[in-house]
Order: structure tokens, then C-alpha cells, then sequence
């Protein structure tokens, strides 16, 4: 795959920074007021580090506003999303490490855009 591959979403979008067989990192944008689905993953974990805006990070353990240089830890088969609680995009950084990282690894329980 492309390792400057970008998708847009209803939410705001994501690139593709790094993609290795050991690792991918990803920049992602939320518009402000928008969410990412409730979600967990079965083959990876994730590390957010957030380099601007501010938002909400609401996990199956914890609830926890975040901004600039903030970061969160979620391990897989934990249930997590965030929200963009400010007026500006919330951008960022996701580094995955496990076994697997594609898109289907993504368990979705609910979704704001009515995707599964």
C-alpha cells in the first residue's frame, strides 16, 4: 500500500505515514463537533498522540479530555472513540503495533454515520 495513502471519512480523514509489516502510523483529522465510530480491534493496539486541537477520549475504562501533546494508550479488544470538542480539527498521531493492522480488524459497536 501506498505509504502517503489518504481516505476521507464523514468525520474528517486519515493518512497513512508509515506502513510496515512491524508497525503503521497514521495522521488523523476530526472536523470539530464530529466522532469516530465506538470501536475495538482483535490484532493491534494503539498509541494516540495528540499534536493539535483538543478532544474527547471515551474508552470501555476510562473518559478523558486530551490536548496538544497528550497521549493515550489503547490496547486491543478495548472499546474506544474520540470526539472533537473544539473549534479547530483535532489531528492525531496513531501508531499501531500487534500482528495485523488492516481496516477489517475494526469491530464497530455503534456508529454515528450508520456504518457496521
Amino acid at each position: 500500500m501506498n505509504k502517503n495513502y489518504k481516505e476521507e471519512r464523514p468525520w474528517g480523514s486519515f493518512e497513512h505515514l508509515l506502513d510496515e509489516p512491524y508497525c503503521k502510523v497514521k495522521r488523523i483529522i476530526v472536523k470539530p463537533n464530529q466522532r469516530l465510530s465506538e470501536q475495538f480491534h482483535y490484532k493491534r493496539d494503539e498509541q494516540w498522540v495528540v499534536v493539535q486541537g483538543e478532544g474527547l477520549v471515551i474508552t470501555s475504562d476510562f473518559s478523558r479530555l486530551c490536548n496538544a501533546g497528550d497521549s493515550v494508550f489503547i490496547p486491543r479488544l478495548m472499546k474506544h472513540r474520540v470526539k472533537n470538542t473544539g473549534l479547530k480539527n483535532l489531528i492525531f498521531i496513531e501508531v499501531q503495533t500487534g500482528e495485523y493492522f488492516g481496516e477489517d480488524d475494526i469491530v464497530r459497536s455503534q456508529d454515528d454515520y450508520g456504518r457496521e
